[in-house]
This record gives C-alpha cells, structure tokens and sequence, in this order.
C-alpha cells in the first residue's frame, strides 16, 4: 500500500513538473480568444508600423511611398553607402527596450508587428540582406516582450510579389502574389521558417499571413477566389511545423471584404478587419459580427486610427462593447499627434522632404534637384536618427486617454 502511495505521490509531482515546464499558448473558445489563464483575452495595444516597412507619409514625404522608393530617396540623395548606414541604425533606434517597456507600462496587453518578407530572404533590404537578420531583429523584440509580458502578433505587411498592389506591400503596383506560383511559394516557405522558428514561444500570440490583400483598383471577380485557396495552402504549411500558435485571416480589398470566406478550416483561426475614416456606428462592422456570430469564431480588428481623438474614443469604444480585441494605427510618428507618441522633425528636414517631393525620373532630374549642402541633408538624417528614440518621444495624452490608457 506504502508503495502504490508512494508511486502515486511521484506520478502527481511529475505531472505537475511537466505541466509548469509546457509552454501555454493564446487560444480560442468559439468567439472569444482565451488567456492561458482561460479567461477571454481582449487585445488592447498598437502596430509598430514603420519600424520594418518604412511608409513614406510618416517621413512626411508626399510621393516616395514605399520602403523601395524611400531607399531610392537616400541612395539618390546622399549616396548608398551613408544610406545604408541610416538604415542599419534606424533599425536598431526606432523601436528600442524602453519603447517596449513604455507600451507595457500604459497598459496595453500586446502589439502587432507588421514585417517586409525581404528581411527573410537573401534580397537587399534597408542595408542589409539575409535571413539571419530579420531573425535577429524580430527575436530582439520578442524578447523585450517577454520580459514585459506583451504579447506579440506577427504581420506580413509586404509579401512576395505584392498581395495590395499599393506602397503598402511595397509591390509594383499590381497584387503579382495571386498570380504568380513562384511568389506564392516563397511566402509559404517564408511563414513556415518563421512558424518554425516561433513554434515553442507563447509570447508569440499569432501569424497574421497577409495584411490588406487585393487593393479595391483592381478585378475583384478575378482576384478575390484566389485569396481564401492561398491562406488555406500557407495554414497547412504553418500547421505542418506549429500547432500551437492563432492564424490571423484578413479579408479582401484592404482587410475589409469578409465575404470571400467560406466556413473556418482550422481550429484557431482569427478573422481580421480593417478601418480608417468611417462613421463610428455599429453598422460599419456589422458584417464582421454577422461572420463571427455565423460561424462562432473570434474577429478582431488589427488596425484603425489615424484619426481625431475624439473619433478614436467613440470608435473604440464600439470595439469594446462588441468584445473586439483592437490594435490601432500607428505607435510612433514624426510631428504627429495621432499616434501613441510623437518626436520632432530634425532640423533641416525641409531638404529631405524637398528632394523626395520633387520629379527624379532620369539622371539629369536627380542631379538638378540634389540637395547643394550634403552635409546639411546629412545632419537632417542623422536628426531623424536621434529624435526618433524614445528618450526623444512625447505621449500624445488626447490620443492615448482616448485609448484608455495610462499616460
């Protein structure tokens, strides 16, 4: 009797050893996305949007969109070698600990991430190149959140051949990605490195495989059936290497169209929507709640803003009466109140901004309308460099109360 007590004591103390050694993961209870406390988790935080895929309207330039045509600006501008030097450091400056550490602190439970597929590829990419990089620069992140407890969604914001066909999948104006084989299957082999990669790290609360698909230019009756047969082929290969981690599904023509979908063909999958510039009424997520309640499967809205502060308030607060989890648009911006914080323009920055906004189409062009003091240009660089550290931000206390969050 003393042994069979004594075999049951040991069992019970390694299944308990076993269970506190396994890593508990974000999951889903029909509508609802569940804590590992198992309790219903509410995504409440931000993007950290031009950190990895630099947009053009944030380095105030009104024509030089995209992170391909923001790099030509500086290759053209002050050289490639001090390019990629600008590059290489706004890397490591824009998000750092401390901005981690401060979007923790005012009370946001997690963050998403959105990436340019390069960063995983050998191809050139602001300064850089190789897979080991992107690696590097996501694993840092990671980390900091872990430490704080943030948790972290991973967003391909530029893939492949291009899923938008506008400067916000850095593509060539066409969503090439659906018609392209070639394209397709570097996106599935990229997600399935990062799957791997992230398998076993709870911190990591989901993939979001491709933001905004299929921009409203262009044939939707052609384009919008080849969306929901690519995200089946990228689950597949996710599930193929991770099982543990949510696959987040954005609908067509900017994460807005969810009618493309049919019934949900894995078990944890998050349906994702998009908003900018609407009313601030039930009726604009309407169809969302309809696909949620349908199907019973958690929606979320993963990105909004870029508003007034009173519009970010009542629309927030819709999301939160529907029990929609939210991560608004953007943390960081240069000179800008909407945003989480802001940091001032450098001095100079007028010659950045002049030599971006002016027609560059041949070489005569660029020589004509390149900036006469380098060095004045360069320090204006350089200021960008600096005043986009933390230590150099300002809370835009409007917009973040409007959040509901602590300042």
């Amino acid at each position: 009797m003393a042994g069979k007590l004594l075999i049951s004591t040991l069992l019970c103390i390694l299944s308990l050893h076993i269970s506190a050694q396994t890593p508990r993961f974000i999951s889903v209870r029909k509508t609802e996305i569940i804590g590992v406390d198992g309790k219903p988790f509410h995504m409440r935080g931000t993007n950290l949007g031009n950190w990895l895929v630099p947009e053009g309207y944030m380095f105030k330039f009104n024509h030089s969109s995209s992170p391909r045509l923001i790099q030509e600006v500086l290759n053209e501008m002050v050289g490639p070698d001090a390019a990629n030097a600008f590059w290489k450091k706004y890397l490591q400056n824009y998000i750092t600990r401390e901005d981690i550490h401060y979007l923790k602190s005012i009370g946001m439970n997690s963050i998403r991430i959105p990436f340019h597929y390069k960063l995983f590829t050998n191809e050139d990419y602001l300064g850089g190149r190789g897979e080991k990089r992107g690696f590097e620069l996501m694993d840092r992140v990671v980390g900091w959140c872990k430490q704080e407890g943030l948790y972290v969604l991973l967003d391909m914001h530029c893939a492949p051949g291009g899923q938008t066909g506008d400067n916000i999948d850095d593509s060539w104006g066409y969503p090439y990605l659906f018609e392209n084989a070639e394209s397709q299957q570097l996106t599935i082999d990229i997600w399935r490195k990062i799957a791997r990669h992230y398998k076993n790290e709870p911190i990591v609360l989901g993939y979001d495989l491709l933001n905004e698909p299929i921009a409203h230019y262009f044939d939707a009756s052609v384009l919008n059936p080849l969306l929901e047969p690519l995200y089946k082929r990228l689950v597949k290969a996710v599930r193929e290497v991770d099982k543990n981690h949510l696959i987040f599904l954005g609908g067509a023509q900017w994460d807005s169209n969810f009618k493309v979908f049919g019934p949900p063909f894995d078990s944890k999958l998050v349906y994702t929507f998009h908003k900018y510039w609407t009313a601030t009424t039930i009726d604009v997520i309407q169809d969302y709640i309809d696909y949620r309640d349908k199907y019973q499967v958690p929606i979320y809205c993963g990105e909004t803003g870029e508003n007034t502060d009173e519009w970010v308030l009542q629309f927030r607060k819709l999301l939160d009466e529907q029990h929609i989890g939210w991560h608004f648009w953007p943390y960081k911006k240069m000179d800008n109140t909407r945003g989480i914080v802001s940091f001032p323009r450098p001095e100079n920055y007028d010659l950045v901004i002049a030599f971006a906004d002016t027609t560059r189409t041949t070489y005569e062009q660029i020589r004509k309308v390149s900036p006469v003091d380098k060095k004045a240009a360069q320090q204006a660089l350089d200021g960008f460099l600096e005043n986009c550290l933390f230590k150099n931000c300002t809370g835009n206390k409007g917009y973040n109360k409007a959040l509901g969050f602590r300042e």
